[in-house]
C-alpha cells in the first residue's frame, strides 16, 4: 500500500449561497503526481486554496503525514512544506524578480534590519539552477516581463521552501513548448525524490501523460478518481461534464480556405528592438493565420506590434493599404486585440461585467451631442452577456468574481459586439475548460465564416494546427517559415523547425 502524504475527508466550503466544495474526499500518495480537473466553477481552485492556506474549510479535515493539518495562511502552509503556484499571476510587479522569489521571507537575508539583496539574489539563482528553470533577470522588476518569465519566478518561489507537496494551478498553459518540457522534467525529478504534486490543467491529454492518478470534480463534488495509465481523454471529459462530448472541436477541413485577393493586413519588415526583427506577412479576409514558437521566439510581440502597442524600430503595418501606428487608430479601424494576460492587460477586474463588455463600443454608442447613454451601454452589455452565456449573478457583478472561462467569454464577446475586420488573439484559450474552449473555437470558426481576418498566437501547438489556414513559425525573433494547412501540418514537422 502506498503511503498517503495528504488525506482529506469530507471537506466542504461555501461562499454565501454558493457551495464550492461538498464533502470532498481526496488522497495524495508519496511520490505521486496527482491530476485535478473539472469545468470552470467545479471547485478545483477552492480545494487547493484550502490545502495552501488561502481559505479555511467550513467542515471536514485535512491530515498531512498523518498529523492534523489546518494552515491559516500560505506562509503557514510553506512552513509545513506545502507550496503552490496560483493560476493568475502571483508576483508583485513593482518588486524585482529576486525579491519576488522570497516574498514574505526576506528576513532570511536580513541582518540588523537590513536585507542583503546580494545574498537574496544568490539564493534565488541557486533555486533556478537546482531545478533547471529558465533564468530571468533577478534585478529586473517583474512588471513588463512575459507571463512565462513571471511564472518561472513563482515556480522558483514555490520550490524555495523545499516542498514535500507542490501544487501547480494552470501553469502549463502559460508556458511555451520548451519551457513546458522543463516543467515536465522538474516533476519527474520531484517524483524521483519521493515527493508529491497536485497538477491542475485543462489540457486533458497532457494531464493523462504526466500524472499517476486523476481526480475529476463536477459541481463541487468528486465525480471520480481515475488511474492515468488506464483511462482516455473521452472518459475524463465525460466525467467532467456528466455527458458525452460530441461535435467538432477544431476545424474538420484539411486545406486553407480564405479569400486570396487583396489582404486585409500587410506587415512589411517590422522590427521591435530586442523582440522581433524584419517580420513580413499578410492576413486575408476569412483567414486564420497562426503563430507559434518556443520561448523568446517573439510570437507574443507580434500581436502588440500589429495593434500599435509596441514601438516599431523599423517597418510598417498596413490595414487595407493604410498605415496603422497606434492602438487608438487600430480601435477606430475596427481591429480587436485579446492579449494573453487578460486580468492585467485586457479586463478591468474591479469594474462590473457590463462596464467591461461596453468599453470597446463607447464610440459606436456616442450620440450626436457627444453624450453616451448609460442605458444603451447596459443594454448592449446585457445582450452580449446573454449571447456569450456568461455565468454570472447579473451584469453588475465585479469581473473579479468570474471564473477564468467566463472572464474570457467577456473578453471575446465585447469585441464581437463590434463590426470587427481583424481579430488578434494571443493564447485565447489559456486557463479555460474543454467546454469553454470548444465554444471559443466555434466563435473563431464563425468569425472566419463572416470574413473576419484572424491572427491566432498560441503556445498550444494542437490549437494552432487545429485552427489555422497557414502557420507562421518564429525563432529568435524572426519568421522562419510559413506552412499552409495540409499534409505537412503536424506537430512533429513544427517542432523540427521551432527548436
Amino acid at each position: 500500500m502506498a503511503e498517503n502524504v495528504l488525506e482529506i475527508r469530507g471537506l466542504s466550503k461555501s461562499f454565501g449561497s454558493t457551495r464550492a466544495n461538498i464533502g470532498i474526499d481526496f488522497t495524495l500518495q508519496k511520490g505521486e503526481i496527482h491530476g485535478l480537473i473539472g469545468e470552470n466553477g467545479s471547485g478545483k481552485s477552492t480545494l487547493i486554496s484550502q490545502i495552501a492556506g488561502l481559505y479555511a474549510p467550513d467542515s471536514g479535515e485535512m491530515r498531512l503525514f498523518s498529523e492534523s493539518y489546518a494552515p491559516r495562511s500560505p506562509l503557514e502552509a510553506n512552513e509545513s512544506r506545502v507550496s503552490m503556484v496560483v493560476q493568475e499571476l502571483g508576483v508583485v510587479s513593482s518588486l524585482p524578480a529576486g525579491v519576488n522569489v522570497y516574498l514574505g521571507r526576506t528576513k532570511l537575508f536580513s541582518k540588523f534590519g537590513l536585507v542583503s539583496i546580494k545574498k537574496l539574489n544568490q539564493a534565488a539563482n541557486d533555486e533556478f539552477e537546482k531545478w533547471d528553470l529558465p533564468k530571468v533577470g533577478l534585478h529586473e522588476l517583474a512588471d513588463g516581463m512575459l507571463i512565462e518569465n513571471r511564472k518561472m519566478i513563482e515556480l522558483a518561489r514555490a520550490m524555495s521552501v523545499d516542498p514535500e507537496v507542490l501544487i501547480l494551478d494552470e501553469i502549463t498553459q502559460s508556458l511555451s513548448y520548451n519551457n513546458r518540457n522543463k516543467l515536465y522534467e522538474l516533476l519527474k525529478k520531484f517524483k524521483a525524490m519521493e515527493r508529491s504534486a497536485i497538477v491542475i490543467t485543462h489540457d486533458v491529454e497532457e494531464l493523462i501523460q504526466i500524472t499517476d492518478r486523476i481526480t475529476v470534480l463536477r459541481d463541487g463534488e468528486v465525480a471520480g478518481v481515475l488511474e492515468s495509465a488506464n483511462t482516455t481523454a473521452d472518459e475524463v471529459k465525460q466525467l467532467m461534464v456528466g455527458r458525452e462530448i460530441s461535435g467538432e472541436y477544431y476545424r474538420s477541413d484539411n486545406e486553407p480556405d480564405y479569400d486570396e485577393t487583396a489582404p486585409v493586413l500587410t506587415v512589411n519588415g517590422v522590427s521591435v528592438a530586442g523582440e522581433i526583427e524584419d517580420v513580413s506577412f499578410e492576413v486575408h479576409k476569412g483567414e486564420i493565420l497562426g503563430f507559434c514558437g518556443i520561448s523568446d521566439s517573439g510570437i507574443h510581440a507580434i500581436g502588440k506590434a500589429v495593434y500599435g502597442l509596441e514601438k516599431l524600430s523599423a517597418g510598417e503595418v498596413l490595414l487595407n493599404g493604410k498605415p496603422l501606428k497606434s492602438p487608438t487608430k487600430a480601435l477606430a479601424s475596427n481591429m480587436a486585440y485579446v492579449p494573453k494576460d487578460r486580468d492585467n492587460d485586457a479586463l478591468m477586474m474591479q469594474a462590473s461585467i457590463w462596464e467591461n463588455l461596453a468599453l470597446p463600443s463607447t464610440t459606436e454608442l456616442t450620440g450626436k451631442m457627444c453624450f453616451i447613454s448609460p442605458g444603451k451601454l447596459r443594454s448592449t452589455a446585457q445582450s452580449v452577456a446573454e449571447k456569450m452565456t456568461v455565468k454570472c449573478r447579473d451584469i453588475y457583478q465585479p469581473m473579479s468574481d468570474l471564473s477564468g472561462g467566463n472572464k474570457q467569454k467577456v473578453n471575446f464577446g465585447r469585441w464581437l459586439a463590434k463590426d470587427i475586420k481583424l481579430l488578434i488573439l494571443d493564447c485565447p484559450t489559456r486557463g479555460v475548460d474543454v467546454g469553454v474552449k470548444a465554444y471559443l473555437y466555434s466563435l473563431m470558426k464563425e468569425a472566419k465564416k463572416n470574413g473576419i481576418a484572424t491572427i491566432l498566437i498560441s503556445d498550444e501547438l494542437t490549437e494552432v494546427l487545429g485552427m489555422s489556414d497557414r502557420l507562421c513559425v518564429m525563432k529568435n525573433g524572426k519568421l522562419v517559415t510559413i506552412i499552409p494547412r495540409g499534409d505537412g501540418f503536424t506537430e512533429h514537422s513544427l517542432i523540427k523547425v521551432m527548436v
